[in-house]
């Protein structure tokens, strides 16, 4: 399969492409039953790896990286860099859903507490139908079963996993049990998507994820909870993208003065 282009930003090789084509490079995987991890970067993803240096091998381990999140898309353009678009993880999720409704492909749910994926199953059924669902799983499980939850999900027939565990578990979980789920051909974290399928979380109106203040929609439906994340993780990540700028605008002009 040929690599799609990448984009370097904060060290990271961020795959420039649109929504059109990430869901043909899943399907081509699918079709082909060849094992492939996608994540989604955003800001508060990116202030995670930069402390955290076991999820930033996880995360630049995967075979696709998409950004998910305008923070990201405005900091490439900054940095003279453009990206296509953002390629947010629950639109991908969705788009990959239609199109297992389609081609008869089965999905493996993982993640969030069990009445809430409950209802997050039960509304892809109403949606997509019952005949794409291959299994379902909660997120609340210790590491002493870690891998019979990973048996169980390869021996599912599941062409298709999204995993709405939180980071870094998330990726630790995948990362460590990449050879077992490698019978999955296609692997994706989506956070907390599962909350707003099962209608616990109201998604952004779409002027608001335009306008990149989808991050403040959903800090106003729990302020305590996020406050931290969203507040001093955007002032981090707006310090970073600043930074990123400024290196890639000294580069140029030392590239510009040795030619």
């Amino acid at each position: 399969m040929t690599a799609p282009p990448k984009v370097e930003l904060f060290g990271i090789p961020v795959d420039n492409l649109d929504m059109e084509e990430t869901v043909r490079l899943v399907a081509r995987a699918v079709e082909r039953g060849e094992p492939l991890h996608h994540v989604v970067v955003n800001a508060g993803k990116i202030v995670a790896m930069a402390d955290n240096p076991s999820l930033r091998e996880a995360v630049l381990s995967a075979d696709v990286i998409n950004a998910d999140g305008m923070g990201v898309i405005w900091a490439a353009r900054l940095a003279g860099r453009p990206l296509k678009e953002r390629v947010a993880g629950i639109d991908l999720m969705h788009r990959l859903l239609a199109e297992a409704a389609r081609r008869g492909w089965k999905a493996y749910f993982l993640g969030a507490r069990p009445h809430i994926l409950e209802k997050a199953v039960d509304k892809v059924r109403q949606t997509y139908g019952a005949h794409i669902i291959a299994g379902y799983r909660d997120g609340y499980f210790d590491d002493s079963r870690a891998e019979e939850v990973a048996r169980t999900i390869a021996d599912s027939g599941a062409q298709l996993l999204f995993v709405g565990i939180s980071s870094p578990k998330k990726e630790e979980f995948l990362t460590r049990h990449k050879e077992v789920l490698s019978r999955v051909p296609f692997v994706m974290g989506v956070g907390g998507s599962f909350d707003v399928l099962a209608g616990k979380v109201r998604r952004a109106p779409r002027w608001m994820q335009r306008a990149g203040l989808e991050w403040l929609f959903r800090f106003l439906q729990e302020p305590r909870r996020l406050w931290k994340r969203y507040l001093i993780g955007n002032a981090r990540f707006a310090a970073m993208a600043l930074r990123q700028a400024w290196q890639s605008r000294a580069g140029r002009k030392k590239n510009s003065a040795d030619n």
